[in-house]
């Protein structure tokens, strides 16, 4: 009965402990897409690197994911160098970045889970709070996850790349398939 209680304790312990993740970047897809009056156009982005860290005892979160700011591709050179050009500044602002500082939700140590993770994300200079939902599968030592949020770019500074013939949403929808490696 002793050993039992004991294992349960080391386990208890085990499991309370922060778990650390290492982004792939060859294996995550940052994908954006943004709405006009006559289509959607559907890019993508590069993961530069990323890690992070969080304590299911406690919520509280760490670490850095990183995005090529002038990897921004959506299949037409002029439009992606105005993209570049004058609503991300990519030359002045290389990287996109974001910072989560907690975790909203139980992270299951094997299988689903549905968190919420804020966070600091930083384009184009600035930095914004945000809150991230994840779609998450964790197995042994790997981890993948879904992640989908909307950037306000023209609240947060960016230009509106609308003209009189052209008018697109002024945010940008985010949807990652990130896989990670457990620490």
């Amino acid at each position: 009965m002793k050993a039992l209680l004991l294992l349960a304790l080391i386990a208890a312990s085990a499991f309370a402990e922060r778990i650390e993740l290492e982004t792939d970047p060859a294996a995550t897809k940052v994908n954006f897409t943004l709405s006009d009056v006559l289509h959607t156009v559907h890019g993508t982005f590069r993961l530069k690197n990323g890690s992070l860290w969080f304590d299911p005892a406690t919520g509280q979160a760490g670490g850095l994911l990183t995005v090529d700011a002038t990897s921004g591709d959506s299949g037409s050179g002029a439009r992606d160098s105005r993209m570049h050009r004058n609503v991300l500044e990519s030359a002045r602002y290389p990287e996109i970045a974001f910072a989560p500082d907690r975790v909203e939700g139980a992270v299951a140590r094997t299988g689903d889970s549905e968190v919420r993770l804020h966070g600091m994300f930083t384009i184009h200079g600035a930095a914004h709070e945000l809150t991230i939902k994840v779609k998450s599968h964790m197995e042994q030592t790997k981890l993948t996850a879904d992640i989908s949020f909307s950037v306000p770019y023209v609240k947060w500074g960016m230009k509106d790349p609308s003209n009189i013939l052209l008018k697109v949403k002024d945010s940008v929808d985010i949807d990652i398939q990130a896989a990670a490696r457990v620490k």
